[in-house]
């Protein structure tokens, strides 16, 4: 199901908040949220519910077998078995043919005439948000960050919670608990204006402006071949602006359905195309992600105590696994590398870097990430050696369709992205008549473009 479509905004979310609103208890609340939280899920595949709640179990048993034993091997069994579990079950479905077309092409560059098995796996929507959401708990509970809950339904609706589930932000469990702990009494009206602001700002963002840049960048990019010079850097920004409204967008609405039902998530998005340097690049995209792989990797891994060797292969190490999240594809790999590579060197050069004029930095940044997303959107790596020939090399070619249209809707998503603010920096609560009348003008424009289009699912379903 998709929050940018018809049955999500007129069945699905008035059902789920009317009957949560006319439960009184927390333990009710939790139990509504969970069934609700199945049938969001369920609804592409109810086969994959089971995979979840294989992993909810686990996990749980995990947090009360934590509680129980004092003994550190004891303990440390907790912390390992649920987590091989998990991550056994994300590496069978998102990494299992990955891993063998992988091993066939080492194989078959030695010499070995092999041919190894091919599975028709499908990969099951979100696991890698919820597999971080179980993995994040047990770990903080192991570390005594987090008190594991001995209710099963407040666990549940935390792993199953419909606006955060497919494609996050991956929230930890400390972030929320406060708020689980207290649903019971939440009112209704607290957050009710600031909740309906995020949701339709985030509706704008993927409806209005991702969907409108992948109109063009999508038939482009599939042409890539034919592209000049030009194009190619038209369908390139048009795809950095894309990604960047289409996960945002998506975010956002979660943040905004989180405060309908009296939940703060946190922001995972903070304007990272303003970004003067590849670390503060990272505090600003997809911040769920990249705090989770510092302080679960990075960190113990090591991370800058033992020495400038030992913190450059830390952060190399850190980016390479955060490339292959996103993907089980080479190409990833390498995105994560040269997101590494950028670290690494601005730590190097770091106060040169840093004495450049304010706007110099943020171009060369902006610069440096749309490089990177050619590796993260082309399907093979002769489609991103070509395009970055075909981007810095003059190439003759054919550039895009009603080329003026797309450079207004560029010229749109830039100023939003790199000059406006994000959802987080507006006032949200009590900004009068005005204010209402725009948020009622977007989401009637949305449904109107919902309802002339194809539904769009999200970028980031596929990760």
């Amino acid at each position: 199901m998709l929050f940018n479509s018809f049955i999500f905004i007129f069945a699905f979310f008035p059902v789920t908040y009317l009957v949560f609103w006319l439960l009184k208890t927390a333990r009710s609340r939790y139990i509504w949220l969970t069934m609700t939280g199945y049938v969001f899920y369920g609804w592409w595949d109810w086969r994959f519910c089971f995979l979840m709640l294989a992993s909810t179990l686990t996990s749980y048993a995990a947090g009360l077998a934590l509680l129980k034993w004092s003994d550190p091997r004891r303990r440390r069994l907790a912390l390992v078995v649920p987590i091989t579990f998990d991550l056994a079950l994300l590496g069978f479905f998102k990494y299992a043919n990955f891993g063998l077309e992988t091993v066939e092409g080492i194989l078959r560059a030695a010499g070995a005439s092999v041919a190894l098995p091919h599975y028709n796996i499908v990969l099951p929507i979100g696991i890698s948000f919820y597999t971080f959401h179980t993995i994040t708990y047990i770990v903080d509970s192991y570390r005594g960050v987090v008190r594991p809950t001995r209710d099963f339904f407040e666990f549940s609706a935390y792993v199953s919670l419909f606006s955060q589930l497919v494609a996050g932000p991956i929230v930890r469990f400390r972030q929320i608990e406060q708020d689980l702990v207290n649903l019971g009494a939440a009112d209704r009206g607290r957050w009710l204006e600031r909740g309906i602001s995020f949701f339709v700002i985030g509706l704008v963002e993927k409806v209005l402006v991702a969907d409108t840049l992948a109109a063009f960048v999508d038939p482009a990019l599939a042409r890539y071949a034919e592209l000049s010079t030009g194009g190619a850097w038209l369908a390139m920004l048009g795809y950095t602006f894309q990604l960047y409204f289409d996960f945002s967008g998506y975010s956002t609405m979660a943040v905004g359905l989180g405060f309908l039902f009296g939940v703060r998530i946190p922001q995972n998005f903070n304007s990272p195309y303003k970004a003067l340097d590849p670390s503060d690049f990272w505090r600003r995209w997809h911040i769920s992600l990249s705090s989770c792989l510092r302080d679960y990797l990075y960190v113990p891994l090591g991370g800058n105590r033992h020495g400038t060797f030992a913190t450059y292969r830390n952060l190399m190490l850190t980016m390479l696994l955060g490339g292959l999240w996103h993907g089980a594809a080479w190409t990833f790999v390498v995105w994560g590398a040269y997101h590494g590579a950028l670290l690494i060197a601005y730590r190097a050069v770091q106060p040169s870097w840093d004495a450049l004029p304010v706007g110099l930095r943020r171009i060369l940044m902006f610069g440096l990430v749309v490089i990177g997303w050619v590796f993260f959107r082309a399907a093979s790596f002769d489609m991103a050696l070509h395009l970055l020939g075909t981007m810095f090399v003059p190439t003759a070619g054919t550039l895009v369709p009603e080329v003026g249209l797309v450079m207004l809707a560029l010229a749109v998503a830039a100023w939003w992205a790199m000059i406006g603010p994000n959802a987080f920096e507006i006032n949200h609560d009590e900004r009068g008549f005005g204010w209402r009348a725009i948020l009622a003008a977007s989401f009637a424009t949305s449904l109107a473009f919902i309802a002339g289009s194809r539904a769009s699912p999200f970028l980031y379903f596929q990760f």
